[in-house]
């Protein structure tokens, strides 16, 4: 009996820190300013305009917002684009993205901002402003 609660203890561990650490680097709790995340960002596709988002708000490719998995939602983010060096601040006000190794979906406008939409995906640095 000891033994298998040992052995949950330790697998439990190593998946927290297999699926807990990639691609995050942590000042602060995911709340807080100061949290640093890198991966791939995408935009919205035209048919998302004016639906609703998880948010409750009414989604608007014009505007500065995005979709984050688990940012809180009204938490501002600072995106930069890890080639050009060009950032932009959003706020988050959906979720996603549902595409395996995005860690950010931007509205069209947000995306044109700091890259070319022809593009598709960028890399970026996500960094959570005051």
């Amino acid at each position: 009996m000891k033994h298998s609660i040992f052995k949950s203890l330790i697998l439990f561990s190593i998946f927290l820190l297999l699926h807990g650490c990639s691609g995050i680097a942590k000042k602060n709790d995911r709340t807080g300013s100061g949290y640093i995340e890198s991966g791939k960002a995408s935009f919205y596709a035209m048919k998302f305009q004016s639906r609703t988002t998880a948010s409750g708000e009414i989604f608007d490719q014009s505007a500065y917002t995005a979709a984050h998995k688990n940012l809180p939602f009204g938490t501002k983010v600072k995106v930069k684009n890890v080639r050009n060096d060009k950032s932009v601040i959003v706020r988050i006000n959906d979720r996603g993205p549902f595409v395996s190794g995005r860690i950010i979906d931007l509205s069209r406008s947000a995306f044109s901002k700091i890259g070319n939409t022809d593009a598709g995906v960028i890399d970026v640095q996500l960094e959570v402003v005051d």
